[in-house]
């Protein structure tokens, strides 16, 4: 199924968002986080490419809180890239959102689409600790932020001071 044109979207790629962007590295059994730049909240071929360069021999996610509204988490593999937004509704006003789903084919909401649920991989951190049905439950988190789910998340897989460290610095 084609996707539906985002052409009456805003576009927010050249629009700087709050939030932030990390990518949480585990190499040597060990987790360390690092700034993404800010580009990659709009762009989500900069935060694939930005994750890739890292070249790690271990786990790398990227975990990017996208305006206080939603998150997403992008994980690249040999094979391609793993993908979950938080609120596939945010396509609506995202690109970054929107792009999520379109690499993942899925089709973006109905315009006035009500409600939050999230697409993509909920498997995406299952190997680090965190199995898919408690993702769905952190994701469906209603009175939690964006940055809460996502320090949620990180204190599961076992990064959670790292990520604080990079967060609590910006």
């Amino acid at each position: 199924m084609p996707v539906q044109s985002v052409q009456s979207r805003d576009d927010t790629r050249d629009t700087a968002l709050p939030g932030y962007a990390v990518a949480a590295i585990r190499e040597e059994g060990r987790w360390r986080c690092a700034r993404l730049d800010a580009a990659t909240l709009v762009d989500l071929d900069a935060a694939i490419t930005e994750l890739r360069a890292l070249r790690s021999t271990g786990a790398v996610v990227g975990l990017l809180d996208v305006d206080d509204e939603f998150f997403v988490l992008v994980r690249p593999s040999p094979g391609g890239v793993s993908l979950l937004v938080s609120d596939a509704v945010a396509a609506l006003d995202y690109d970054i959102a929107a792009d999520v789903l379109d690499l993942l084919r899925v089709d973006l909401p109905a315009e006035g689409e009500d409600g939050l649920w999230p697409e993509g991989d909920l498997g995406i951190l299952s190997d680090l600790g965190l199995p898919a049905d408690e993702l769905e439950v952190l994701v469906g988190e209603l009175e939690l932020y964006p940055d809460e789910q996502l320090a949620a998340i990180a204190r599961r897989c076992g990064f959670g001071d790292a990520l604080a460290e990079i967060v609590d610095a910006r």
